[in-house]
């Protein structure tokens, strides 16, 4: 006679289920915006001294037998014509203003992965259609085994309200009334564990907007300062040399911070557009669950 669970020998244990398959998140995202910044403008100062402060790009650079700007005394001017000496006059203001561009670079590389991740595999409009027929046709099974196959935020989100669906289904204990909440509630909570993903660094890009036009503009101000005290000083009328280090150290850093923060503006619209489209499906599949709970209990 077998031997059952209630008559089984001491320390034999009873078998375990087999544990629910955990779906992978993937990548979703970089969590430290300030490692970013930081790798950044340690690239920013490398290319600011080492490629644009070149001797080879100033006029009898190459006579002093050095390689950088900074290791040469006195100024040396940008040879006519060559736009990264130029750069480089623009002066320290320039690499904090390519620190935040390229900040903004790879922050939006970072959110294409994290949102294309956050989508799931396959188009979400077709999903999101898939799962309102599954439901339609009361079919839970394949509304799951859609979700298992899609991935991604919404179909992490949708396969936890299914879930509470089938919890609520199973419950004879609360009313309708209850239960309709209780899944709502799993909703919510699902999708307020998916936001914050899709939202990582997102605020530092939308700071750069403007931090970074007005690091242009305080370049600007400062080199427009020195081109008129060079304009003021001596008494042989303005200096030349002054004069254009001043101008080119104003347009530089008006050029690096209206580039900024139009990159900015449009990374930020672009990402933001895309979570309004993911939250715009989150929303339209949960009612559609809800609502099916709702008219067939």
């Amino acid at each position: 006679m077998a031997t059952t669970n209630a008559t089984a020998p001491q320390g034999a244990t009873a078998p375990k289920s087999a544990p629910k398959a955990s779906q992978s998140k993937g990548f979703t995202g970089i969590k430290s915006g300030f490692a970013v910044i930081l790798c950044c403008f340690v690239i920013a100062i490398g290319i600011f001294l080492f490629v644009f402060g070149a001797v080879s790009h100033f006029q009898g650079g190459v006579e002093t037998g050095k390689s950088f700007m900074f290791q040469v005394d006195g100024e040396l001017q940008p040879i006519t014509g060559d736009l990264i000496g130029t750069v480089y006059k623009g002066g320290f203001i320039v690499p904090l203003i390519w620190t935040m561009l390229l900040s903004v670079l790879a922050f939006a590389i970072e959110r294409f992965f994290a949102i294309r991740n956050a989508y799931g595999r396959t188009s979400l409009a077709k999903f999101v259609a898939d799962i309102k027929v599954a439901l339609q046709q009361k079919d839970l099974v394949k509304a799951q085994a859609l979700c298992d196959k899609q991935r991604g935020s919404v179909a992490n989100v949708v396969g936890a309200t299914l879930a509470k669906y089938k919890e609520m289904d199973a419950n004879t204990e609360l009313d309708k009334d209850q239960k309709v909440l209780s899944i709502q509630k799993a909703l919510d909570e699902a999708t307020a564990l998916e936001m914050p993903m899709l939202q990582e660094n997102l605020p530092i890009v939308g700071t750069i907007v403007t931090l970074g036009t007005l690091t242009g503009l305080l370049g600007t101000v400062v080199g427009m300062i020195r081109s008129f005290s060079a304009m003021g000083g001596g008494e042989g009328g303005a200096d030349s040399s002054a004069l254009a280090t001043g101008i080119s150290e104003a347009l530089v850093n008006t050029a690096s911070g209206i580039a900024t923060g139009a990159l900015s503006v449009i990374t930020y619209n672009y990402y933001t557009n895309k979570i309004d489209r993911l939250t715009f499906a989150l929303d339209e599949v949960g009612f559609s669950i809800v609502q099916t709970f709702n008219a067939t209990h």
